[in-house]
């Protein structure tokens, strides 16, 4: 579903990601952990070309996406992304908000869209706030809402940029409980999270980012009780000490 290939990113002179490599096949969960600033969200806004790379290639789907050659927006219609921050329309209600893209951008018909998108919020648990405004709900609430207007489009990968670092600790189960559920519907997804329980319980692969390298990718058994790394033995100590 995705494939990098030495990939490299950079913000001035600061060398971002430095010679990323990794692929992800269907219906697998990947999670990118490490430190703040070691490259992981900047690798998931590179996979929605919300970032532009300085070199190396990105395929999705087994096609080689160039922003030079290809029309991104159609690409982030099947490549999902739900931020930290929600990212809501403030002045429309949870309905609104959902039906918004699949009516203006693959114009859907609006009684169509209606119909899918109360069934998304009932999927997600809030088919009783269709006609409530953001501002009304809490911070889970808020981040289950963006997760159903993603999935409104109807995405092949969805990816999550530290879905739960915004949220009061309460709330942060009933959004994973939700990432859960689709990662057992087998939903394609890249995951950068700091919640090493999801990771160890939802992963197929989890890989470790240090200074804008992959560390190491294993699966999560090994991840946890054998790791090959010292970097990521020093990870794990520290992480597990909070």
């Amino acid at each position: 579903m995705i494939k990098i290939e030495n990939l490299h990113k950079s913000y001035g002179s600061l060398h971002v990601l430095k010679d990323i490599n990794m692929s992800v096949y269907e219906s697998e969960v990947v999670c990118l952990v490490g430190a703040s600033g070691s490259g992981k969200s900047t690798l998931l806004r590179c996979l929605n070309f919300l970032e532009k790379r300085e070199g190396g290639r990105i395929s999705i789907r087994g096609e080689e996406i160039s922003p030079e050659t290809h029309n991104i927006n159609n690409v982030r219609q099947t490549v999902g992304m739900v931020f930290q921050h929600f990212n809501l329309f403030p002045h429309k209600t949870v309905l609104e908000n959902v039906i918004e893209a699949p009516t203006m951008v693959k114009k859907v018909p609006k009684n169509q869209a209606i119909a899918e998108a109360k069934e998304l919020l009932q999927k997600v648990g809030l088919e009783d706030k269709a006609n409530v405004y953001p501002s009304k709900l809490s911070g889970g609430q808020k981040q289950r809402v963006a997760i159903a207007r993603s999935l409104a489009m109807k995405p092949n990968i969805m990816l999550f940029d530290e879905p739960t670092s915004a949220l009061d600790p309460q709330l942060v189960g009933e959004v994973l409980a939700t990432m859960k559920e689709l990662a057992d519907e087998g939903m394609t997804m890249v995951v950068v999270t700091h919640e090493m329980g999801f990771a160890r319980e939802v992963a197929d692969w989890i890989v470790l980012m240090d200074d804008g390298r992959i560390i190491e990718r294993n699966r999560p058994s090994e991840f946890f009780d054998h790791p090959k790394e010292q970097r990521t033995k020093e990870f794990l100590q520290v992480t597990i000490l909070k």
